[in-house]
């Protein structure tokens, strides 16, 4: 494995609904791999990790809202079911007709029902602290959709924060929690931020924030992991997001070909221990 000389590349990409950006690394008839990264992040997040995978053309996506994509419609909340088209619609427009996914924390879960919906797609998984979506008990419904209609309310009057340097925005990232260090916030912050007159801000469509109206439930959710059919691997972290440990064990019997590897690191040890990730990924994703 070799980091040096690998710059990214900028792509723009043109699906049915939205022009979606992205980041890619590798020559172009390498293994693809298309790369899902976490909530509020961007495709920079698997910018440390990408040169130490050789063998692949790695190409991240900036998942809508996120980084330099666009954003849905005005009126239109994220549900995280509408990431799998958008992924599915990203693979179109690369002209993969088959290829690897790796996927971290929400990208992680967008991947996992990428791979059970079209399984003939999907030739190798790969997913870094994530295994299926939240849930909720189908009891909590009408609280949820309560919620929902609370914080969407609430997002019309609230003024968006205004950083006065990058670095002040990337340590206010630091500070909202998940354990990520200042050095990896810092590298999200140069691709999600843009310089505006009055400071700078992030890119980042606020809706994301509100949660959803409704999610699935555990039964469902279950259900879908069983249709993965490509081989996976999961990582995880030893002093990641406590409350997803629970889910691993039982969604990850659910899953036919699932080898779990943990490793020592936080939420976002991809980006901090990148060739540790890429030693226990590399010959997974390598293998078209």
């Amino acid at each position: 494995m070799n980091a040096a000389g690998c710059e990214a590349q900028e792509l723009s990409l043109i699906t049915p609904d939205l022009r979606l950006a992205a980041q890619a690394w590798g020559e172009g008839d390498a293994a693809p791999v298309l790369a899902l990264h976490g909530w509020l992040d961007n495709a920079a997040s698997f910018a440390p990790l990408a040169p130490w995978v050789p063998g692949v053309r790695m190409v991240a996506l900036d998942l809508p809202g996120h980084g330099r994509s666009e954003h849905r419609p005005p009126g239109i909340l994220y549900h995280f079911v509408d990431f799998v088209a958008d992924v599915v619609a990203a693979a179109d427009a690369l002209a993969w007709e088959r290829f690897a996914l790796l996927g971290h924390s929400l990208g992680a879960a967008v991947a996992s029902f990428v791979a059970a919906v079209v399984p003939e797609r999907v030739s190798r998984l790969a997913l870094i602290e994530g295994l299926g979506p939240l849930t909720a008990a189908p009891a909590d419904t009408s609280a949820q959709l309560a919620a929902s209609l609370r914080e969407r309310r609430r997002l019309r009057d609230k003024r968006l924060p205004v950083y006065a340097s990058l670095e002040e925005a990337a340590r206010a990232r630091a500070a909202a929690g998940q354990g990520i260090t200042l050095e990896a916030a810092m590298a999200l912050a140069a691709r999600g931020t843009r310089r505006e007159a009055d400071g700078v801000r992030w890119r980042s469509d606020p809706r994301l924030t509100v949660r959803s109206p409704a999610y699935l439930c555990e039964e469902q959710v279950l259900a879908v992991l069983r249709c993965i059919e490509a081989p996976a691997a999961l990582i995880r972290a030893g002093s990641g997001i406590p409350h997803t440990r629970p889910f691993f064990a039982e969604r990850g019997r659910q899953v036919a070909h699932l080898e779990v590897i943990d490793l020592p690191g936080g939420h976002h040890l991809h980006m901090e221990t990148p060739r540790a990730v890429a030693r226990a990924l590399a010959p997974h994703l390598a293998e078209r």
